[in-house]
């Protein structure tokens, strides 16, 4: 069974930091381009960061400098380390991983930031 498995979302103040992890499942993680996105209450679902099978990286201006994302191979994972948080970065944050017609989504991990 193929799946993404997020995890590390949490409750933290502004200025702190998290790492999300997602874990691919019955699947080669690096022969994906995976993606972290996320969607806030009232929002649709926007492009946080993304890593290509040759390790790109690609990141959305509002994280940019405070987000970096990585991936692995060894573990089969793909990471999002999140610093300097603020309170507009609450949001469920989903994983996604694509290679061409092959597009899986995690099931979401929440990540409020508030003091």
């Amino acid at each position: 069974q193929v799946q993404l498995v997020e995890s590390g979302g949490d409750l933290v103040q502004p200025g702190g930091s998290l790492r999300l992890s997602c874990t691919g499942s019955g699947m080669i993680l690096s022969l994906y381009t995976t993606g972290w996105f996320r969607q806030a209450p009232g929002n649709g679902r926007e492009l946080v960061a993304s890593i290509t099978r040759g390790m790109s990286t690609n990141y959305a201006d509002s994280v940019k400098g405070r987000f970096t994302i990585s991936r692995d191979n060894a573990e089969n994972t793909v990471y999002l380390q999140m610093n300097n948080l603020k309170p507009e970065d609450t949001a469920v944050y989903y994983c996604r991983a694509r290679l061409s017609d092959l597009d899986y989504w995690g099931q979401g991990t929440q990540v409020t930031v508030s003091s």
